[in-house]
């Protein structure tokens, strides 16, 4: 199921997104990962990521305070980009009759802070790990929207709090289907049911949606590619229909934004 009305072409203009995305481009823990390729088909490390430098990346993020910031900076401009296209394009239907809604692995905030400008009356929550929680910029809380979203320390995997909907923006894919499936029914204990508007929304790549040029399916498959590093994947429709059904989920609807990008709302 989705609407396939042709996303917009935008062009990416903003030099502080391009010094972003360079920083984590450049020789780093991310592009060493590719380096012990066949070192991790001969040995037994999890991800190409932790055969090379000896740690997933989330305890990484902990311990290297360099690589936690350039994570944290990309993923704000990222965010910001792709959320104000997301809430042109779609935000009416995806985000009516919300009253609260949790960002999960939401990391500084930028996308609960666009949500919360956009829809005042949704009450707005980040959760993440305690190492990214703590490195939100001092100025958040000096104005009204940074205000109205709550920042919370903790693990998706352990709890996540009650809300309205649960917000996952390029997390799943970090993730192998057996976690993916323990997130997802986190989730599911923090929503109410279908009825009671309960949902998870899930921005991600779903391979074979959206425009299918040459271009965006060349994205999607480096994307996937991508993901390996850390364990995880871009998935066909099948593949998210899988997991959805393992984690107790009852429907799901895919609406095609931004290039290669959709947004799946995942029904109890």
């Amino acid at each position: 199921m989705h609407q396939a009305a042709p996303p917009p072409r935008r062009r990416l203009t903003c030099r502080r997104c391009s010094a972003s995305w360079r920083a984590l481009a450049r020789p780093s823990p991310p592009s060493s990962a590719w380096k012990s390729g066949s070192d991790f088909r001969d040995g037994g490390a999890t991800t190409l990521f932790e055969m090379a430098l000896g740690v997933p990346p989330w305890t990484l993020t902990k311990n290297d305070d360099a690589y936690n910031r350039a994570m944290n900076e990309a993923c704000v401009v990222d965010t910001t980009m792709s959320m104000d296209i997301m809430l042109k394009d779609t935000s009416s239907s995806i985000f009516s009759g919300l009253t609260s809604l949790v960002d999960v692995g939401g990391g500084h905030g930028a996308a609960a802070m666009a949500i919360a400008t956009a829809f005042p009356h949704i009450k707005c929550s980040v959760l993440d790990l305690e190492q990214v929680i703590i490195k939100v910029p001092q100025q958040a809380g000096t104005d009204h929207i940074h205000s109205t979203v709550q920042f919370i320390a903790g693990d998706m995997f352990e709890s996540i709090p009650p809300t309205d909907a649960v917000f996952l923006k390029h997390v799943l894919d970090c993730w192998d289907d057996d976690h993916c499936v323990k997130i997802l029914q986190q989730c599911k204990r923090a929503i109410p049911a279908r009825d009671a508007g309960g949902k998870v929304i899930i921005m991600n790549v779903v391979i074979g949606y959206g425009s299918l040029d040459k271009i965006v399916k060349e994205a999607q498959v480096l994307f996937d590619m991508y993901m390996m590093r850390y364990g995880g994947s871009e998935r066909e429709e099948h593949e998210w229909r899988k997991i959805f059904s393992k984690a107790g989920f009852s429907d799901y609807k895919i609406t095609p934004i931004l290039g290669f990008h959709s947004i799946i709302e995942v029904f109890p």
